[in-house]
């Protein structure tokens, strides 16, 4: 099989919270790369981005890590086009995927990195200059072993805080019950996060994140959907 013409960029690190999959591309999202990238596309090592600039305009900033096929990340961009949004993930084919549809739809408020979000943080998002960060569905890791490759723990929070704004929103969802509990008490923790809810309780689903396939798949089966909703201080 072909490689993918573009792979997630990182740096080197003994612990990831993800697992590159050689996923097959598709021709079609093979073509979105060369002609979308160009417009579309981020690279780590192009270092500390100004967004006003790149927009061309002073907006809100969304940040989205683990958009999958991106399908509600660009439902979201084209909802809220007052926003400016920026998307992570590390799977070429929902890249792909999603350039191409934000391309063939004209969406002009929406770039993507296709790396380690820890990376991303670290290196190209000025502190205090997100209004929302949004983590929807992470790999749980649910095996014992593993959990230490979870994206949440209190350095990850961290980063976070450091790049929300006063008073910016901090937005998780799982279906991982073990895993929603996991986050509730790492937010909680934060004393620089307050629970938008009241101390230790979940959210309803805000009007701005849309409902996935998976989803609705995992409704249809009795799944439950555990929505964290946070505050920086």
């Amino acid at each position: 099989m072909q490689e993918p013409i573009y792979k997630p960029e990182y740096k080197d690190k003994s612990i990831r919270s993800f697992v590159i999959r050689a996923g097959r591309i598709t021709d079609g999202q093979r073509r979105a790369f060369e002609q979308w990238w160009p417009k579309y596309g981020l690279s780590l090592y192009s270092g500390a981005q100004d967004f006003d600039q790149l927009f061309g305009r002073k907006a809100p900033k969304v940040m989205e890590v683990g958009f999958g096929m991106g399908d509600s990340l660009l439902e979201m961009a084209k909802a809220e086009p007052e926003k400016d949004f920026i998307g992570i993930e590390v799977h070429p084919p929902g890249v792909g995927r999603l350039i191409n549809n934000a391309g063939l739809e004209g969406v002009e408020n929406l770039r993507v990195y296709m790396a380690d979000a820890n990376d991303v943080l670290e290196d190209c998002i000025a502190d205090a200059s997100l209004d929302r960060f949004q983590l929807y569905f992470p790999d749980p890791w649910h095996k014992k072993k593993h959990n230490k490759r979870r994206i949440v723990n209190s350095g990850f929070i961290q980063k976070v805080s450091d790049k929300l704004c006063h008073a910016g929103i901090c937005h998780m969802a799982t279906d991982w019950e073990p895993y929603a509990e996991h986050m509730m008490e790492t937010m909680s923790a934060a004393e620089q996060f307050e629970n938008t809810q009241g101390d230790y309780l979940f959210s309803e689903r805000p009007d701005f994140r849309p409902v996935t396939k998976f989803e609705r798949r995992g409704d249809r089966l009795g799944h439950g959907v555990w929505d964290l909703l946070f505050r920086k201080r």
